[in-house]
Formats: C-alpha cells, structure tokens, sequence
C-alpha cells in the first residue's frame, strides 16, 4: 500500500498507511540513536539522546497498542522521508572531523527528526479523532509531546552552549 496509490480507499486506510510510517520510523530511531549517543561528546546531548532512546522505545509500544485498538496487524511500511533525513544525518555525522562541531550537526539532526515526527503525530491524531478514535489519539498524543519535548531539549542544549562552542 503507498500514499498515493490505489491502495488506499478510505480514510481507516489512509490513518493505517500513516500509522504504519511511523511504526517503521520510531524503530528506525531506535537502531540510530545508539550511534548519535557513541558519537556526542557534550554530556548533556549524550543524556538527552539517551533519554530519547528509552522514550522512543515507549512510543514504539504505544503505536502497537494504537494497532491492536484498530483491529490491525502491527506492522511497517518503509518510509522514505525518515531514511532521508537519517542518511543526510549520517553523510554530514561523517564528514566532521572536530568533536564541538558534530555535536551541532548531530543536534540539528535531531531536531529533523523531531520535526518531521511531530508533523506526523500531528496529523495522525487529528485523523484518530475524526474517525472517532479517542483512545487512539490519547495514545498518539503521548508520543507527540515527547517529540516536543525532546526538540525543545535539544534546542536547550544547542542555545546554553552547543552552538558556541561548535563556533
């Protein structure tokens, strides 16, 4: 089933495709954030990459129960825009050489994956509660103030001193 084709015939079938883009993309973070936490040097970041780790590992389960409320298999569907905004991470991760600098790039691929996280929430909550899943949107609420929270500390972080230093 892709966003626009066919496939997708109604709007249950729609909110499943979206929820399934997620599925795929927080256990996608999950594999990365172990590489962005080896990779940080400012102990603050570090933690809050840490922390964002076993968050991300909750929203995970959450979205399992979202499927299991729905009635649906839990599964994946590749998801395009995530595996670009983590390969960019990882192209611009490897070509800086000095440790305060990575950092900031680090940071900012973060707060890309924040971004583009809490635009799906977003809209994926607003479709629960059009189709009537309350339930469904608590539990995609959740997770998006996490992702909110999570951006804000990262921007914390890159404004207390991350930025300045990386300069």
């Amino acid at each position: 089933m892709g966003l626009f084709t066919k496939d997708i015939q109604s709007m249950d079938d729609l909110f499943a495709h979206q929820l399934q883009d997620m599925y795929y993309a927080e256990n996608k973070i999950v594999g990365s954030l172990p590489d962005m936490i080896e990779k940080s040097t400012n102990p603050d970041l570090k933690t809050a990459f840490e922390s964002h780790l076993q968050e991300t590992k909750s929203q995970v389960r959450r979205l399992e129960q979202v499927f299991q409320l729905c009635g649906l298999e839990t599964k994946a569907v590749d998801c395009p825009a995530l595996d670009g905004i983590i390969e960019e991470a990882e192209e611009v991760a490897g070509d800086v050489a000095e440790d305060r600098v990575l950092d900031a790039a680090l940071i900012a691929a973060g707060q890309s994956v924040e971004h583009y996280e809490i635009a799906r929430y977003g809209t994926l909550i607003a479709w629960a509660k059009t189709l009537g899943r309350n339930d469904c949107a608590n539990l995609l609420a959740q997770n998006l103030a996490e992702e909110k929270a999570a951006d804000q500390k990262l921007t914390s972080i890159a404004e207390s001193g991350a930025n300045r230093a990386a300069a």
